[in-house]
């Protein structure tokens, strides 16, 4: 039976998962969700035996089942290529009392191309099923890792032009040199002055803005989005808790039906929404643990109910968490209100008219699995230099944001159920950072420099997408402000 979509803020409107995918948001600027959460259907002994490829389609036809199985293998086995530096995709470390699901193995070293690089494929095959004869333009705002695998995944596509916005100030050094050193033709990076939540609200705009939509259609262009507001990019990111778990379960470490915990550094709440889902399938995930880092808007609105953003943004020295408007929590929060398309778009108006909202004690009620805590700037990198001194394992500060919840949690409760802990990203990508954290940062090094004292820390060799910026140039060089972020779109397209 086809799954549908529809939008969380409007009744009775439905579309295919490919019709989904192309549109990336909805047209009334609420985010697609399936219409019901399907239940796996291979039993987890099997899944225990496939490798991440197999794991991938057994989770991904659930959701996307107006693909083929052809499509949708195709799709998967031009993402999980050679271009990830181990067999096994995604890798379980055990550290420090939990087990580390290493997501950076990708081109650009962060979890991002977990999702992305499966996006392009599934965004092309959706087009071809729909007819679509449009470019189509990927417009996507990044806190700093979705913009370079976006821009990796998106490279030289066919059919496909990509923008990526990025705070000129509110990524790191490597982070940025990633992405302004991108030589796709079909690729525009833009720097704007001010922060990802204005870069974000932005691209938003630009996605209901009707007037610019039919200027661009009368060129032959058509918008989508590379951002986890896409559900072809969430619903790959399930995949990652189906195999760790099945990963324990291969391994002996637990037994089939025993629950985990998962533990994951939040932003924009799209790989812990993942989690849930995941759960939701029927895979047995007791606590969902949300880490934030000192933007804490998540942890207050598990706390207390209540979501306010009319706070000051702080940036941190885990800049991919640095997000006062947590975009994938609006899917939350319909599914929480009884898939209440109404209720949810006035929790919606609430939150863009006055920064806040509130759900009800009904709502607050189907949160329990749901915990919440953050990580001081301070506490990150003590959790840094603790988990290297202890075991000799390099963390990055957003892993290490999780980490330091993770340890909060069970100080907190003594569960000591296993647990999975989402390492997001490489520590080859905050080198300064990390550096700093354990004793070894050379003031006089650059960070790229730097990456070479790293290595001999960690023991790691240096990835490849360190060394490939080593001797990158720069194409991308354009800042803007937030206002002109329309105009920056329409000159890279020539309308």
């Amino acid at each position: 039976m086809e799954l549908q979509y529809q939008s969380t803020r409007t009744k009775g409107k439905y579309v295919s998962a490919s019709e989904a995918v192309l549109y990336g948001l909805a047209p009334d600027g609420g985010l697609f969700v399936p219409t019901e959460i399907p239940k796996m259907d291979v039993s987890l002994e099997d899944l225990s035996k496939m490798d991440y490829r197999d794991v991938a389609y057994e989770v991904m036809k659930l959701f996307l089942t107006d693909y083929t199985e052809e499509e949708l293998r195709h799709c998967i086995n031009s993402a999980y290529d050679e271009k990830f530096d181990t067999e096994e995709i995604a890798p379980l470390v055990y550290a420090d009392g939990a087990y580390y699901l290493e997501l950076f193995h990708g081109k650009t070293i962060a979890f991002k191309d977990m999702a992305l690089s499966i996006l392009p494929h599934l965004m092309i095959t959706a087009a071809r099923k729909n007819q679509i004869k449009d470019e189509i333009v990927i417009l996507t705002a990044t806190s700093g890792d979705t913009g370079k695998a976006a821009l990796a995944g998106f490279s030289d596509v066919p059919g496909t032009r990509i923008v990526v916005f990025y705070p000129k100030d509110g990524v790191s050094a490597i982070q940025e040199l990633q992405m302004v050193t991108e030589p796709g033709k079909n690729t525009h990076v833009v720097a704007i002055r001010g922060n990802f939540d204005e870069a974000q609200t932005g691209v938003k705009k630009m996605f209901s803005h009707e007037a610019l939509k039919q200027r661009l259609a009368d060129k032959g262009f058509r918008f989508s989005s590379a951002n986890s507001i896409n559900i072809g990019r969430l619903v790959p990111q399930i995949v990652y808790y189906v195999y760790a778990y099945t990963r324990l379960l291969g391994e002996e470490k637990i037994a089939s039906g025993d629950k985990i915990n998962v533990t994951v550094p939040t932003g924009n709440f799209g790989n812990i929404l993942a989690a849930y889902y995941a759960k939701n399938m029927g895979l047995p995930i007791d606590r969902l643990l949300c880490a934030s880092n000192e933007n804490k808007v998540l942890y207050d609105f598990f706390t207390t109910g209540s979501y306010d953003k009319n706070r000051e943004f702080v940036l941190t020295s885990s800049p991919s968490m640095d997000i006062l408007i947590s975009s994938n929590l609006e899917r939350l929060i319909f599914h929480i209100c009884g898939d209440d398309a109404d209720k949810n778009r006035a929790l919606m108006e609430s939150l863009q008219e006055k920064g806040s909202y509130s759900i009800d004690d009904v709502m607050k009620a189907q949160l329990t699995s749901f915990y919440g805590n953050f990580a001081t700037e301070q506490e990150t990198s003590s959790q840094i230099k603790k988990v290297y001194e202890d075991t000799g394992y390099l963390i990055d500060p957003h892993t290490a944001v999780a980490s330091s919840v993770y340890d909060k949690y069970v100080s907190a409760t003594g569960d000591k159920t296993p647990t999975v802990i989402a390492s997001t990203a490489s520590p080859y990508k905050f080198t300064r950072t990390v550096m700093k954290a354990i004793g070894q940062d050379d003031e006089s090094k650059s960070d790229l420099e730097l990456t070479e004292d790293l290595g001999k820390a960690a023991n790691v060799p240096e990835p490849s997408a360190i060394s490939d910026i080593k001797k990158g140039e720069i194409f991308h060089k354009k800042v803007v402000e937030v206002s002109e972020m329309q105009q920056a779109v329409c000159d890279f397209l020539g309308v």
